[in-house]
């Protein structure tokens, strides 16, 4: 039997599957447009109605390319649980289904933090406004609500700095900063600080890059770190994340960065190996103070000697 005549008797087999069960309702991919039309034809010609449909796009890959279980191309459920929630999961196959989607490794984190967001505003909404929420679908109305003190962006950069292996290690910073967290009584934080381990190993910590910071970067660098050390010689552990944050854009503005967005690349280039990262007055919060002013002296203490920072981790 020729390819075409397989095709054929495919779509005549689905139809035929409509029309003995009664299928009233079939969602399928936008590759399989075709055989919903000539299948909805065959379905008529048995004198039964089609079922209603609904055409979804596709996933791609990490290069914008069609996922093939041929190929391996893509990512699989039992990689993203690896990594991170089954709510995460449901919220990425919620959204945006007439939307082509990259379904790839580096699309969990941001997942991971919407669903977050998603719940806490749910605990601020009324009834009419929960309706507008994808929790209310993926839950059926009753979310599961547990408080997150922690964005898994900033696990992961927490895992960065720390040089994380163990969770202790995650967990040490999540208490001070949310000192009655526990694994025991945040089960659902315990499992993104595994999962959050699990990606830092495998995803973030073989793609670091640290630079040296260019003379007007390094000017501004130790300014940081003067004020840190200031908070931190006046038990400045209690300063909060906004009040820091607001000094850390001063320092921009009174260094002259012709961008305030190069000078924050600057600080994730220089101290994380990165050219994204978090509000930088929340990772000093969370990692501390005087280990932040310890991060920045590390790195000055290396503006003349290249070697060390050039393919790895500072020390």
């Amino acid at each position: 039997m020729t390819g075409g005549h397989c095709k054929l008797q495919w779509r005549a087999d689905w139809a035929m599957r409509w029309a003995a069960l009664e299928v009233d309702y079939e969602i399928s991919g936008k590759d399989l447009i075709d055989s919903v039309r000539i299948g909805s034809r065959i379905c008529r010609i048995l004198d039964r109605e089609p079922p209603a449909g609904f055409t979804y796009e596709l996933f791609l890959d990490e290069n914008g390319e069609k996922i093939s279980k041929s190929r391996g191309n893509g990512l699989t459920i039992e990689e993203w649980l690896r990594y991170a929630t089954p709510e995460s999961l449901q919220l990425f196959l919620y959204q945006h289904p007439k939307k082509a989607r990259r379904l790839f490794f580096d699309v969990i984190p941001r997942h991971v933090d919407d669903y977050q967001s998603l719940a806490d505003a749910w605990v601020e909404q009324d009834g009419e406004q929960r309706l507008g929420n994808p929790l209310c679908y993926i839950h059926d109305g009753d979310p599961p609500l547990e408080p997150m003190p922690i964005s898994f962006a900033m696990l992961l950069n927490l895992a960065t700095v720390a040089h994380a292996e163990q969770p202790e290690v995650l967990w040490k910073f999540i208490r001070r900063y949310a000192p009655e967290c526990t694994p025991e009584r945040n089960p659902r934080l315990a499992r993104l600080v595994e999962g959050a381990l699990a990606y830092h190993r495998d995803f973030v910590a073989p793609k670091k890059k640290y630079r040296l910071p260019q003379p007007h970067e390094r000017a501004a660098l130790v300014e940081l770190r003067d004020y840190l050390a200031g908070l931190a010689g006046g038990d400045g552990e209690g300063a909060s994340a906004e009040a820091m944050q607001h000094e850390i854009y001063e320092i921009g503005k009174r260094h002259e960065f012709a961008n305030l967005r190069d000078w924050f690349k600057a600080i994730y280039e220089c101290l994380l190996g990165q050219s994204e990262g978090p509000r930088f007055g929340s990772f000093v919060a969370y990692y501390g103070i005087r280990e932040t002013r310890r991060l920045i002296d590390e790195v000055l203490a290396r503006t003349s000697d290249a070697d060390d920072v050039a393919d790895g981790v500072p020390a």
